[in-house]
């Protein structure tokens, strides 16, 4: 067992960071919040780059590297500026769905647009009664000559009023039971905005305002029935696989964030002088930075285990859950005790770290709540009780 990252893994951080450090700028992130506005510039840079979902295959125009490696960067670019670093990967995201368990006729018409940075995605699961819970499914999808007709509605769909394709959990077997096993994903391209289809803006928000986060509603839409992800009723069990693979990922953005933070709040303590001093120097300031510093350490360690153990083929739910859980949580913890460190000027834009205490939020709530990767992590604990 050796916890030392290879040479191939230094030379992907080294290039994710250096490129991350050089090109996200934070004025131009606090501008882009201003206007709700995604860094799309920086976006295609990045998928020039090869930063943009590298796990896909070179055949759909990735790099093949590992869910580990993808890791590492996803940390690099959220490490250098939360917004900007969430807003390119949230993009992406969603191309797992195709990656994973598209047809070859499917991936060959989204994941090199993904890749190339032309295309961005969202994942259209949550609705408004049903958060958490995606065993029940309002939104329904007729089959009729050929066809699916889709209606319902979404919500907290990120990135949905920028995306040109999405990933559309819906019941098509109305009796199914249990209901799951009657679900299936659809894609529904951007072009069909207006025939049925409306997607809305739900308002402006804590932080992630980068990204987009809209409402989807559907009233009879017509869907080609090639647009069915993969095999029709086997939605669920999609949805499950993407979440397994994307709470990795999320708890990458987490480590990333939760170290940004720190990095900020290191260099501000060994500058900001009281007493005579840098405060730095003092000893209750050296245990704060001691607690985020372990806390950074251990999340990383779950991350990375998670990660490898998906590319060695072991779907261990119980350890992307705790990766996810884990780092969300500490990311939310050092970003608060990071903005502490400033004090007053924490609380202001000109010390970014405001901005890593507002985006670190999200990452306790989204890709499922802290209470959900629990109950996951409960279930692996003592199995067939309750």
């Amino acid at each position: 067992m050796n916890f030392e990252p290879t040479q191939s893994h230094k030379a992907i951080i080294t290039a994710a960071r250096e490129f991350a450090n050089k090109e996200f700028d934070s004025e131009l992130a606090y501008e882009l919040e201003k206007t709700h506005t995604f860094p799309m510039e920086l976006y295609r840079k990045a998928a020039s780059l090869g930063f943009v979902a590298p796990y896909v295959d070179e055949a759909y125009g990735g790099d093949g590297l590992t869910i580990l490696e993808n890791a590492m960067i996803v940390e690099e670019f959220c490490r250098a500026d939360s917004s900007i670093g969430l807003a390119i990967d949230l993009a992406a995201l969603p191309c797992k769905f195709l990656y994973r368990f598209g047809n070859e006729e499917q991936k060959k018409r989204y994941l090199t647009k993904i890749t190339s940075g032309e295309f961005g995605a969202a994942i259209a699961l949550t609705e408004p009664d049903h958060g958490s819970d995606i065993t029940k499914m309002d939104t329904v999808a007729i089959q009729k000559d050929g066809k699916f007709y889709l209606s319902g509605s979404k919500t907290f769909i990120t990135n949905g009023t920028i995306a040109d394709f999405y990933t559309v959990l819906c019941q098509t077997d109305p009796n199914a039971a249990p209901q799951y096993k009657g679900m299936s994903i659809l894609i529904v391209d951007r072009d069909m905005i207006g025939k049925n289809f409306q997607v809305k803006e739900l308002g402006e928000k804590m932080g992630i305002r980068l990204t987009s986060s809209a409402e989807l509603f559907f009233d009879n839409l017509e869907v080609p029935a090639e647009n069915v992800l993969g095999q029709p009723g086997k939605g669920f069990y999609q949805a499950m696989g993407f979440f397994e693979e994307s709470k990795i990922e999320i708890a990458a953005q987490a480590v990333g964030v939760a170290q940004g933070a720190f990095d900020l709040a290191y260099q501000y303590a060994r500058e900001r002088k009281q007493f005579g001093k840098p405060i730095a120097a003092f000893q209750a300031m050296q245990h704060k930075f001691v607690d985020m510093y372990v806390k950074i350490e251990n999340a990383r360690h779950l991350v990375h285990k998670a990660a490898f153990k998906f590319d060695q083929g072991q779907r261990d739910h119980r350890a992307a859950a705790m990766a996810k859980m884990y780092a969300a949580n500490i990311a939310n913890e050092v970003a608060y005790e990071a903005l502490q460190v400033f004090g007053g000027y924490g609380y202001f834009q000109e010390y970014k770290v405001e901005r890593y205490y507002r985006d670190a939020r999200i990452l306790s709530i989204y890709e499922g709540t802290t209470e959900i990767q629990k109950n996951i992590i409960g279930t692996s604990l003592f199995p067939g009780i309750g």
